[in-house]
């Protein structure tokens, strides 16, 4: 069984076809459901954030496997096979892992070295394993990823400047105001609300509102930001918006509805009510996937509009190069170490098995001479069965400590496969348990496709 992964990320796709692909925490089940139900797939955990998509599956053959993901991405979407190709990336075995580890550790981030997506890989997770999606070799695989990215955190500076998605929004959207900002707009309780409304309060922002369709979640969250940073949040519902945005500098849209939440109507009746005397233009910030704003509305004077396409290349989205190169390189030993567990976990059950065969010889050839030789005593019986097994151990305790060792090397399932079949240990049997489930094949493995499937190359 082997990892395979097939993502799209800000990378690989423009805006337009990552909110085409863009799965909500209430479709997400349903997608892995119907992942789960190709022969070829075990286990799936999806990742969906504002900047990717992907899918991490479990597989016992790789183009099937493929075929069924990407057959529900497209049924999804509503995008064919030939675009999917043309803006998805796909990797396997190791160059899966090796990806998970390096978007845990925020190196594959629009902002390199935030820290948001380590909660939304766990919540990825978690909602996997409560849809009871995941076995043992996404469980395991996830927590190690989780540990790789608080490892880069805590050990390197990747994310001494605290940047984020919202804060690099931020910055941005300074850059159009003519006076600093002092009241803004959050359009989305969640957890991007819950960051955007943190960051504003360290802006310096003096009056806050939090809209959300359930005003009970909007009050929620303006009562732990005014508790935590002393600042006036106020909670309404999406009846407020236009009103609130006409007071606003700022307005920050972050919620996960699908289709826009503020539209041309709500922008317009936002300006009547600033009116043509207002200092500052009205800056959104929109950084929902799909959009949470009518893209018409960045056509209206007075207004900016910040997206996640205006975000690309931004200088302020740059981690320190020395603390990339320290995070690469604990990912780099991460996966390494990572790798040795799991190939040396492969070849426990042969060693298992070899081991328990042997007992089985010896059980056998103890009561054939116990028949040859009736007249044996309790204790020379004893002393022949435990020289006997004195001897098969000391014969297999070569071979089976250094199978393991070899077992850690590139294609170290070879040495496994050699032994059972030295030794009979039929592949499927009981006593050989020779096809555990662990998430990795062959080194390198990587199959050829129409996608982008290299597992040494980065994303395109």
């Amino acid at each position: 069984m082997s990892v395979l992964l097939f993502g799209v990320s800000h990378r690989s796709a423009p805006v337009e076809v990552l909110e085409r692909i863009a799965v909500s925490d209430h479709d997400r089940p349903k997608l892995v459901d119907e992942l789960l139900g190709s022969l070829a797939i075990s286990e799936a955990m999806l990742v969906s954030t504002c900047n990717r998509v992907e899918i991490y599956a479990v597989v016992d053959a790789f183009h099937p496997a493929l075929e069924a993901v990407g057959k529900v991405i497209g049924d999804h979407s509503g995008m064919s096979v030939n675009d999917l190709t043309r803006h998805a990336y796909v990797r396997y075995s190791e160059a899966a892992v090796e990806h998970l580890f390096t978007v845990a550790a925020g190196l594959d981030s629009l902002v390199v070295g935030e820290q948001q997506i380590l909660g939304q890989i766990r919540n990825a997770y978690l909602d996997a394993d409560a849809n009871r999606s995941t076995g043992r070799v996404l469980h395991e695989l996830a927590q190690q990823a989780l540990r790789v990215g608080k490892r880069v955190h805590t050990e390197t500076g990747i994310d001494r400047a605290g940047a984020s998605v919202v804060s690099v929004a931020l910055h941005r959207a300074q850059s159009l105001l003519n006076s600093p900002m002092t009241s803004a707009v959050v359009v989305g309780a969640g957890a991007m609300g819950g960051l955007a409304t943190a960051q504003l309060a360290r802006e310096g922002v003096t009056h806050l509102t939090v809209v959300n369709r359930t005003v009970a979640n909007a009050e929620h969250l303006a009562g732990n930001v005014t508790a935590n940073h002393g600042i006036e949040v106020d909670g309404v519902g999406f009846d407020d918006l236009p009103a609130v945005m006409a007071d606003a500098d700022v307005v920050v849209a972050c919620t996960g509805s699908v289709g826009s939440v503020i539209g041309v109507g709500d922008v317009h009746s936002a300006l009547a009510a600033r009116g043509a005397a207002a200092d500052n233009p009205l800056v959104i910030c929109d950084l929902g996937l799909p959009r949470n704003v009518d893209p018409a509305a960045a056509r209206l004077p007075g207004v900016h509009v910040v997206d996640i396409a205006g975000l690309r290349g931004h200088a302020e989205a740059k981690a320190a190069e020395d603390d990339t190169l320290a995070a690469r390189s604990i990912v780099a030993g991460e996966l390494a170490d990572y790798l040795t567990a799991q190939r040396q976990a492969e070849v426990t059950p042969t060693v298992a098995a070899l081991r328990q065969r042997a007992a089985d010889v010896v059980e056998a050839e103890i009561l054939r001479l116990e028949t040859k030789l009736p007249g044996l005593d309790d204790p020379q019986r004893d002393e022949v069965a435990k020289a006997v097994r004195r001897v098969v151990d000391k014969l297999l305790h070569a071979p089976t400590v250094r199978v393991k060792q070899l077992a850690s090397t590139p294609g170290g399932d070879h040495y496994a496969e050699a032994l059972r079949e030295l030794f009979e240990l039929k592949p499927g049997s009981a006593e050989a348990v020779s096809a555990p489930e662990t998430g990795l094949g062959q080194a390198g493995s990587a199959r050829h496709t129409g996608l982008d499937s290299t597992p040494d190359q980065g994303e395109r």
